[in-house]
């Protein structure tokens, strides 16, 4: 089977779809093609009346009557057509957004794996462009495609009662070009796959680029992000030619057909009419309607190429609808009302996609109203901790427990809706503040939402902006300072209300002052909520009722500030090479004392760095 009829096979069942629901619109619509081209063959059937009776044989009295018929037909066409554009230009058009919002919405179910494994412009591309190509399966190419054929087979069989001889010749040249289309359809259907494909990239990195424009210009990567977009498009380009290419191939193999038979039906006509076995009239009327066979197969070649590029659309927008929501899934039955809060992970381990395991054999229980601090050097599994609590990813083994039931059979909506998440880098929409603070519930009043802005600090800086509540702040809230940001986002969890709070790093980017604004905002939210929080300043959760230590993937020790500290093992190094760091990271030469700050280390129980003299004040890292 050849990758063209295995495209078909896989997108028809979409395809289908689509048309059922349209079942009453598709019978009036090829209703009214049927009575438009019968109402367009009368002018070619008419030829025959007006050369053999009307001017051969002098029968003046069917002239008015002939013309009465063709204005009439004239009319009738004129109508139907215009129902037909209408009909079927405004159908295709709804079915576009109608399956753009399907993808979109399947998209919004996806698990976060699928995100981790797809660009966002490339399912933007996805989602906007490739079902484009249903404009022309339900609109006005589907009109002339159809049209054409039943044109075509109501032509052919006028052509065979006129002259069986004639029509046969015809349809051996025309099964000939039909021959030749079926060889070269398979390879413009490939090359459309592959242009779909080509453009999902360059719109990828394209809104790559864009989005991250600063980070561009401070390196001077214009150069390189025009030459990276350059290769696309000239790739775009040659895909394009080919495609061309075959294209003008197929078109001059059609003009050759064209040609030919009409070479051969002028010379057998003639021979025929000479013979006495064909009438003048009828010859002119076969010609006529000749080019109502010929022409719909010609027209299928444009029409091949365009039904080409919604197969390969819709086989890539299939691709997206056959992946499974993170709801289907039979386990997952429990819906959650309330929760007390209790987490537990019971001997979890787990890996991305079958490669290297990032979690070994974790188990920790966090008691309702509790805080639960992990720390650890970057890559070593905290985050991917928080991840599996928020039910973005399963378990490799072992499970995760909410209020003693497993996460896996939970409904993931009832369960998010109890959870809040204060991140390191705050995502905030292009919109209003009122509009990002009242995200986390949509019913919430407008002083639910002068409240929390309240509490999270918000109202300071809001005060100073123009329109208030209403300023707009820009995509991914790109007007505001990251203190500012990272403030809404807490009054947006703050609104949420969450039984599960959800802390990752939320105060390491930011300033002293921001920092003391951001903290009142936390010490409020964390109360009577089950926390977790990651931290890389470890001064931020000395308090925290339990300190889970993470190194390659492991809990390697486990307790409270004051226990850990005292054994002097991993969080004890990480501490007191912190407090060093931040007692003496910025003091300049001649600031401080290269002894007194030996002292203090000595005092912390800090062994010189590497093994090497103390560091100067100013370069207390070593580097």
């Amino acid at each position: 089977m050849n990758s063209s009829s295995q495209n078909w096979k896989s997108a028809w069942p979409l395809i289908a779809g689509l048309l059922r629901e349209r079942r009453a619109f598709l019978a009036i619509g090829i209703a009214l093609m049927a009575v438009n081209r019968a109402a367009m063959l009368v002018l070619p059937v008419s030829t025959r009346y007006l050369v053999d009776d009307i001017l051969v044989r002098r029968q003046r009295e069917l002239l008015p009557i002939l013309i009465g018929v063709l204005m009439g037909a004239t009319a009738l066409q004129g109508i139907t057509s215009f129902a037909l554009s209408r009909l079927f230009s405004t159908e295709a058009q709804r079915l576009i957004a109608e399956l753009r919002c399907m993808v979109q919405r399947h998209v919004m179910r996806l698990p976060v794996y699928f995100f981790d494994c797809h660009k966002t412009g490339a399912l933007v591309s996805r989602i906007m462009s490739d079902v484009e190509g249903l404009r022309n399966l339900v609109g006005t190419g589907l009109i002339e495609f159809i049209g054409g054929l039943l044109t075509g087979a109501i032509a052919l069989v006028a052509l065979m009662k006129l002259s069986p001889l004639l029509t046969a010749m015809t349809v051996i040249l025309i099964v000939m070009f039909i021959l030749f289309t079926r060889k070269t359809f398979p390879k413009i259907r490939s090359m459309y796959r592959e242009r779909s494909g080509i453009t999902a990239e360059i719109t990828g990195r394209l809104a790559e680029s864009l989005s991250g424009i600063r980070v561009v210009k401070c390196y001077s990567a214009e150069f390189r992000e025009i030459e990276v977009f350059a290769g696309g498009i000239k790739r775009l380009l040659t895909n394009g030619l080919q495609s061309l290419r075959l294209m003008s191939t197929m078109g001059a193999v059609g003009t050759a057909l064209t040609g030919l038979s009409s070479g051969i039906v002028i010379y057998v006509g003639a021979e025929l009419i000479l013979r006495g076995a064909l009438t003048i009239g009828a010859f002119v009327t076969f010609t006529a309607l000749l080019a109502y066979v010929v022409g719909p197969v010609f027209q299928s070649v444009n029409m091949g190429a365009q039904f080409s590029e919604l197969l390969a659309g819709l086989d890539r927008t299939r691709e997206i609808l056959d992946q499974k929501p993170e709801e289907d899934d039979f386990r997952r039955t429990i819906a959650v009302k309330s929760l007390e809060g209790e987490v537990e992970f019971d001997h979890v381990s787990f890996a991305y996609d079958g490669g290297k395991t990032v979690l070994k054999d974790i188990s920790f229980e966090a008691r309702p109203g509790t805080v639960t601090a992990l720390v650890g050097p970057s890559g070593s599994g905290k985050s991917t901790i928080i991840s599996l609590l928020a039910g973005f990813y399963a378990p490799t083994s072992g499970s995760v427990f909410m209020d003693r039931i497993d996460l896996r059979t939970v409904v993931l909506g009832t369960y998010r809706r109890q959870l809040g998440v204060v991140l390191q880098e705050s995502f905030l929409f292009d919109g209003s503040i009122r509009d990002n603070v009242g995200l986390a519930r949509l019913d919430a009043s407008c002083e639910e939402i002068y409240r929390a802005c309240r509490i999270a600090h918000v109202d300071e800086f809001v005060e100073r902006l123009e329109r208030g509540y209403d300023t707009i702040i820009g995509e991914r809230g790109i007007r505001l300072s990251g203190g500012q940001r990272q403030r809404i986002s807490i009054a947006r969890a703050i609104i949420a209300d969450p039984r599960i709070l959800i802390l990752d790093e939320a105060t390491s980017s930011l300033d002293s002052e921001s920092e003391q604004f951001i903290q009142d905002g936390l010490s409020y939210l964390m109360k009577g909520r089950t926390t977790l929080v990651i931290a890389h300043r470890l001064s931020t959760i000395r308090r925290a009722d339990q300190i889970l230590v993470i190194n390659d993937g492991r809990i390697i020790e486990r307790g409270v500030h004051d226990t850990l500290f005292a054994e002097k093992g991993r969080y004890w190094d990480l501490y007191t090479r912190q407090y060093g760091v931040e007692m003496n990271l910025f003091l300049a030469p001649g600031e401080g004392d290269e002894s007194m700050v030996g002292k203090q280390r000595m005092a912390a129980g800090v062994p010189p760095l590497n093994g090497m003299a103390e560091p100067k004040p100013w370069n207390i890292l070593g580097y």
